[in-house]
């Protein structure tokens, strides 16, 4: 595998535009308002894909971005990446005909505990034809447990383990990975290079001076963010270098 390049010129590149979501459906009574970060109603997530592809942005996978960062290879103009989290069905009910509407692709990163664990969550031979469609398959550990507190055994409970079934169920190598809660630790990071993993993916934190390419950011596409919001939060956040921002929380 080629090495990328030093920290300081990934650092130095400006950052792509990476969205977060996780369950996509309407807010219950029982949601509290931190809940609505990671639970976006249908109507909204389509207002944002919508918008997306109104404003010309052309979503790319990870593969694009790695070499993008570790070589400098070209993107498409306003790239952006799509990601989703921990298995939900509603990111094949809902996401995915959206996403092929505008012919767009993404990076699902699977808990692989949740795999058929019910009706909420997707199975193996929808993770698969996910894959068979063109978007990125990628790891999120076994059962979401907090990637700071591993040691020992966790390595291969919450890692390789995960990341065998995943590579059975699309008979392809899983490449990329996501820290639960978007939390990680400058510590594991070398875990992840020595499993073979190209990139990670956090949250919204700063990322690792030394290892900007494990610790790259992404952004909750938060439920009660209208499409303007969203666009105004894309081009204010990531226009920063290794800087968190003050998100704007307007409808």
């Amino acid at each position: 595998m080629a090495q990328p390049a030093n920290s300081a010129a990934i650092l130095a590149r400006k950052q792509v535009p990476i969205l977060c979501y996780h369950q996509i459906r309407n807010w219950r009574a029982s949601d509290k308002q931190v809940d609505k970060d990671y639970i976006i109603p249908p109507a909204t997530f389509r207002a944002h894909m919508k918008m997306l592809a109104d404003s010309g942005y052309h979503p790319i996978l990870p593969d694009e971005l790695y070499n993008y960062l570790s070589t400098g290879a070209p993107l498409p103009a306003k790239p952006i990446m799509l990601s989703f989290d921990d298995t939900d069905g509603d990111q094949w009910d809902v996401a995915r005909p959206e996403l092929m509407k505008h012919g767009f692709k993404g990076v699902y990163f699977i808990t692989t505990t949740d795999i058929e664990k019910n009706k909420h969550y997707m199975d193996a031979k929808k993770i698969k034809q996910l894959s068979d469609e063109g978007n990125v398959i990628a790891c999120h550990t076994q059962d979401h447990t907090n990637f700071r507190h591993y040691k020992g055994n966790d390595w291969y409970t919450q890692i390789d383990k995960p990341t065998k079934r995943l590579e059975k169920i699309t008979g392809k190598e899983i490449k990329y990975f996501a820290f639960p809660f978007g939390e990680w630790n400058a510590a594991g990071l070398p875990e992840l290079h020595k499993r073979g993993f190209k990139a990670a993916f956090q949250l919204t934190s700063p990322r690792d001076n030394n290892d900007p390419i494990m610790t790259i950011r992404r952004l909750l596409g938060c439920g009660y963010w209208s499409a303007t919001t969203l666009d105004y939060n894309i081009k204010h956040d990531f226009g920063k270098v290794g800087k968190k921002v003050v998100l704007a929380k307007g409808k």
